[in-house]
């Protein structure tokens, strides 16, 4: 069985800078498209960033020109860079993404999660 794990969460001051990596619990697996997703205490989980295996990134309003979504395919890993962070950006931050090895594919695995706080 593969995972996904997530890290770099932790906590920040306002206007401060943090980089989250989402990668497979096992080598010799493949992440395709992939989304962070978040969850503030009371609310709801949402989609922060996208990538598809194309290329093409989509974001939420609230972190357009701040956070940005890439993936290292030669290590297998995409992370995702936050800037100017804002109180309200804190949560519990997620990975979503399709995995597969060979012609096996692992849809929409989640990962278990990495709490970003920010506050002075």
């Amino acid at each position: 069985q593969v995972q996904l794990v997530e890290s770099g969460g932790g906590l920040v001051q306002p206007g401060g800078s943090l980089r989250l990596s989402c990668a497979t619990s096992r080598s010799a697996f493949s992440i395709h498209t992939v989304g962070w997703y978040r969850q503030a205490s009371g609310k709801e989980r949402e989609l922060v960033a996208a990538l598809t295996s194309g290329g093409t990134t989509n974001y939420a309003d609230s972190v357009k020109g701040r956070f940005t979504i890439s993936k290292d395919n030669a290590k297998n890993t995409v992370s995702l860079q936050m800037n100017s962070l804002k109180p309200e950006d804190t949560a519990v931050y997620y990975c979503n993404a399709d995995v597969t090895r060979g012609y096996v594919r692992y849809p929409q695995l989640w990962g278990q999660g990495t709490l970003v706080t920010v506050s002075s």
